[in-house]
């Protein structure tokens, strides 16, 4: 079921805060924006140094009087042109998030920002009143949430063929920083600075991602409690964690495991959920995002693939490309990015009977990653004790 039409009737007038030249990030944030003409970037503010950022921006396509050299100057500037922009990306350090976000939601702008949303639940909270009381639309991006098969997945646990959820483990364990790399490298040196990435490294960093997947596939599940523990086995990055591994009981008596990690030496990415029933289990692999694998006791193992009309049709509904094709990020980010501009237009025209049908990581989606973060590290510090959720 390839769609491609454009899903909104003009693009989203958007802007970009970060995402520079050297930012594999801020690349992968406008390859997913543009594909669909649900965007098209007009301004922004592009580097921490503004000529560097002027002149990435004009290399763009950008006006270069709206490549401006900091984001408050950016939402100023913007908010005074009848053409200014509706909508902006934070692709920054995550200790800018909060300031930067909340900016741009005063200014009335739609925000899509990159996770973690800030480094308190306090902080998020307020993010959330903020974007309630002026109805704007605040999009976090769990690019991998875009994958169709966790959608094939949601609908499967939904329709009751695995049984009664018994148990859900999540990893996001890699190995590219089994070693400090950081030394060399800029984009995991700030990774591992408390005032820069806050309270945790891995748990915020990759432990959101899988927990966020667990949320789309099992949405009425609530965590009742959880233990954490986390270590710094690269001792420089003390306090922050570079592994962590997360027990949790769910409202209801299921349980869930999540290991974070970054020195799974030999391990590329090491993302996966299995989601465990009384009668069967389903196991997705973001190495291997098309194809999800379903196992029935005593049966062999069914390998579901991408794009086959045997899907469920909301699973089919983000096909770009026909079934044996591979699709991968790109795709998955812009099957999010859509959904934020249907998101912010539907706020813009007041279609609240779109937007109540509509899935995508949003600003409760943001919070409750912020709340899961510090609960583990409250849990952690006290020695691994149970906490409240």
């Amino acid at each position: 079921m390839i769609n491609g039409s454009k899903r909104i009737a003009q693009p989203i007038r958007w802007a970009m805060v970060g995402g520079g030249r050297n930012s594999q990030i801020g690349y992968i944030h406008r390859s997913a924006a543009l594909r669909d003409q649900s965007f098209a970037l007009v301004a922004g503010a592009f580097d921490i140094d503004p000529g560097r950022g002027r002149e990435f921006g004009v290399q763009l396509g950008v006006d270069p009087q709206r490549c401006y050299p900091d984001y408050r100057t950016l939402f100023e500037q913007e908010a005074r042109r009848p053409d200014g922009i509706q909508a902006v990306s934070v692709a920054t350090p995550n200790g800018t998030h909060f300031a930067i976000t909340r900016a741009a939601l005063e200014a009335g702008l739609h925000v899509v920002c990159e996770k973690p949303l800030c480094f308190t639940l306090e902080e998020a909270e307020t993010l959330r009143e903020i974007a309630l009381a002026n109805n704007r639309v605040v999009g976090v991006t769990y690019g991998y949430a875009g994958h169709q098969l966790i959608e094939q997945a949601r609908a499967m646990i939904a329709d009751g063929e695995l049984g009664e959820i018994r148990m859900v483990h999540m990893q996001f364990a890699h190995g590219f920083h089994s070693a400090p790399v950081e030394g060399q490298n800029e984009a995991t040196k700030w990774r591992v600075d408390p005032r820069l990435a806050g309270p945790s490294y891995v748990l915020g960093d990759v432990g959101t991602h899988p927990l966020y997947l667990s949320e789309v596939m099992l949405p009425e599940f609530r965590i009742k409690r959880l233990m954490c523990s986390r270590q710094s086995f690269v001792k420089s990055r003390a306090p922050l964690e570079d592994n962590a591994y997360t027990l949790m009981e769910y409202e209801g008596g299921a349980m869930g495991l999540v290991w974070s990690s970054a020195v799974n030496a030999g391990s590329m990415h090491g993302q996966k959920i299995r989601v465990i029933g009384s009668r069967a289990s389903l196991e997705w692999w973001d190495e291997h995002p098309n194809q999800l694998a379903f196992e029935i006791q005593g049966q062999p193992v069914q390998v579901l693939e991408r794009g086959m009309g045997y899907l469920h049709p909301g699973a089919l509904l983000d096909d770009r490309i026909g079934a044996g094709h591979p699709e991968g990020l790109f795709e998955a980010w812009s099957n999010l990015y859509y959904r934020f501009a249907m998101a912010m237009d539907a706020t813009e025209r007041g279609d609240g009977a779109l937007l109540a049908g509509l899935r995508y990581p949003d600003i409760h989606a943001g919070v409750e990653g912020v709340r899961w973060v510090e609960r583990c590290v409250q849990s952690a510090d006290r020695g691994g004790v149970w906490v409240d959720y």
